[in-house]
């Protein structure tokens, strides 16, 4: 039984340490250490109750019984995490039910148990065990309120809080404080957008968009002001995140904060008044196992408290506040500056220790794009293959490791952010979107259009939106291969990651696109790219000979250039063949015509047309991906169409005013 309750203590600290890790992409060592946590924690402690229930282990140990109430307490788990997927908050019901038996069973081995192990004892164990049930519940409400259909009801029942957060005092601030604030103040807009809700947003409340926006004449957008807009769009997917699947919906409430400053003096008092109370004919292991469980559970609630205080959202909740003396005891004389400063301090030196990211940048999207690269895929050397390649054939799940093994990630460059910053500026101005912010025209027309090539092309570029990344992606490795465009370029690299990044998507991320799924049309073009390779003569990989280094390799990342002589050399194949060369594989007929349309251009024209191409591509995925599929990848780090949706969605609102 000791070993069952310090393991749950211990899966409790797992958590509160790696839960932050999903804002960004972590490591997936990291990322399976933090949900096989997840799934431990909870078994671990229902288990331990049950056996206290069913056993005899509290009717010998009488101090086992105290036990209880710290395992409802694991239960209700740290702040900074509630849920792991989204999934999660639509099974509330679910947990309440689990909270109600959990809790009958715990107050029945207190009350068979517990009553002879003196007052100070019983005490002791009745305020843990309030400050455990409290606490659980909290966590079944934090599901709740995190449920998309309880976030859209609340929006219509509640009445948004004027909080404009942004003063001239505050500009004495750094800018990452000074743009978390920012976001508090517009996060409304991205509440209503996430849960598609209905509910008027009115001039005062997108100020801060139109105050970013600026005048069309105004350059500062293309410099400053396009800079924080994205900030600020990466702050409140990071608050957004925050109420998906952390408490923090619970916490910066009355009652939350309440529980915060009772539960440290609860938990301390409990320490008290075990340690005055006689320990006669327990064994030593057991109060020994007893202060390890009171010393955690005042840890974990000072920890809880001093970041509850210490959080944006504490700011927020001041600021909106109808209490006026509150706001100005805390906010005007410094004092919560004060303690914000000296928690930020304290994770930063924390993080320092434990060797992990600094806290200044833990509301920042990570900037990583996925990359994965059709013609790297096939060009492959298949003899020789991973050795975990070959156990997850011998598993069943080549199709999953051929999707991670050969795919990588690549940093967003300035160019692609000025570019897409730009374009969505320009739509925005040409009235591109219709009332409901969606944009008119298919994928890639208007960029076609400028350059008065849709009419040429529009027969090529497929019916769905998959069909037509695969045509165009395949089309931008033929020009990169074939035009003189210099590898180093800053153009040739952003549209290479752009491309590389839809391929990822659609092949390991296809619930991100909107449309029907081509999965059939993506095996049978790389079944055709891969029957072209081998047929063709070429040489050995370079990497083929060196077996021991492959036979280890855990990925093999497009963005290594380790074949990409390969890649050109395969290109080059499908520019020389016959366009037309076969009816089962069009779409690589469409890509060769594409192609060589835009070779027959300058190459820097090209190249500007395909930023442009591939720009309206993420432009049109991020706004036409369901709602619902933007917030399931908040919890793993986020993606670049889902900065773009929410881009879109403030301009809009801002243009409705």
């Amino acid at each position: 039984m000791e070993i069952l309750v310090l393991l749950s203590l211990k899966l409790q600290v797992v958590l509160l340490l790696l839960a932050g890790i999903r804002r960004r992409q972590a490591s997936r060592v990291l990322t399976f250490i933090l949900w096989v946590a997840y799934q431990l924690a909870d078994s671990t402690a229902i288990y331990a109750l049950g056996h206290l229930f069913l056993s005899n282990a509290a009717r010998d140990h009488q101090l086992v019984a105290f036990w209880a109430p710290f395992l409802l307490l694991h239960l209700g788990g740290p702040d900074n995490i509630t849920a792991y997927a989204l999934q999660d908050n639509e099974l509330w019901l679910r947990h309440l039910l689990t909270l109600i038996v959990q809790v009958l069973g715990a107050a029945y081995v207190l009350y068979k148990h517990i009553a002879g192990n003196g007052s100070m004892i019983v005490l002791a164990a009745i305020l843990m065990f309030t400050v455990g049930v409290v606490k659980y519940g909290e966590r079944t409400w934090a599901l709740r309120c995190g449920n998309m259909d309880s976030i859209r009801r609340a929006l219509k029942q509640q009445t948004p809080p004027r909080h404009n957060h942004i003063h001239r005092h505050d500009q004495w601030l750094d800018e990452e404080e000074l743009q978390v604030r920012r976001a508090h103040s517009q996060f409304h807009i991205c509440k209503r957008a996430i849960v598609d809700s209905s509910d008027d947003i009115d001039s005062h409340d997108t100020a801060g968009t139109t105050e970013l926006l600026g005048t069309a004449n105004q350059e500062t957008w293309y410099q400053e002001r396009e800079s924080h807009m994205w900030t600020m769009m990466e702050m409140e997917l990071s608050l957004m995140y925050d109420i998906l699947y952390t408490k923090a919906a619970v916490i910066h409430t009355w009652f939350g904060y309440c529980v915060r400053l009772v539960s440290p003096i609860v938990a301390a008092s409990s320490l008290l008044l075990f340690h005055l109370s006689g320990k006669e004919g327990h064994s030593r292991v057991d109060v020994a196992v007893t202060y390890v469980l009171l010393a955690g559970a005042l840890l974990l609630e000072s920890i809880s408290l001093l970041s509850a205080l210490g959080s944006t959202w504490t700011f927020a909740f001041l600021y909106a506040t109808s209490w006026t003396w509150l706001r100005y005891t805390f906010l005007c004389s410094g004092k919560w500056d004060q303690l914000r400063h000296a928690v930020v301090y304290l994770r930063r030196l924390v993080k320092m220790i434990t060797g992990g990211r600094s806290s200044r940048s833990a509301r920042r999207w990570s900037g990583a794009m996925g990359q994965y690269n059709m013609l790297h895929f096939c060009t492959r050397n298949r003899p020789t293959r991973s050795l975990f390649g070959m156990l997850a054939v011998m598993l069943g799940s080549k199709e999953l490791w051929d999707k991670k093994h050969y795919s990588g990630t690549d940093q967003i460059s300035d160019m692609i952010k000025k570019v897409v910053n730009k374009y969505i500026h320009r739509l925005h101005e040409m009235g591109r979107f219709n009332a409901l912010g969606v944009l008119r025209k298919k994928w890639s027309q208007e960029a076609l259009e400028r350059w008065k090539l849709y009419e040429r092309v529009r027969e090529y570029i497929g019916v769905e939106l998959q069909e037509g990344v695969i045509i165009w992606h395949i089309a931008t490795d033929i020009f990169l291969a074939c035009s003189a465009a210099e590898r180093g370029l800053e153009e040739v690299k952003a549209v290479r990651a752009m491309s590389n990044y839809m391929m990822f998507l659609l092949v390991d991320r296809p619930e991100m696109l909107p449309g029907l799924a081509q999965t059939r049309l993506y095996e049978r073009t790389c079944m055709n790219l891969v029957e072209i390779w081998e047929n063709a003569e070429h040489p050995t990989p370079r990497h083929g000979g060196n077996t021991f280094t492959t036979l280890f390799r855990l990925r093999d990342d497009p963005n290594s250039y380790s074949r990409m002589e390969e890649i050109e050399k395969l290109a080059s194949i499908l520019r020389g063949r016959d366009p037309n060369f076969s009816n089962k594989a069009p779409r690589l007929s469409y890509a060769t015509i594409i192609a060589n349309i835009l070779l027959e251009k300058e190459t820097s024209s090209s190249l500007q047309l395909l930023l442009e191409v591939w720009t309206d591509i993420l432009v049109y995925a991020g706004n036409r991906c369901s709602r619902e599929s933007h917030a399931k990848k908040l919890n793993d780090g986020g993606e670049l169409i889902t900065i773009l949706w929410l881009m879109i969605e403030h301009l809009h609102q801002a243009s409705l005013d």
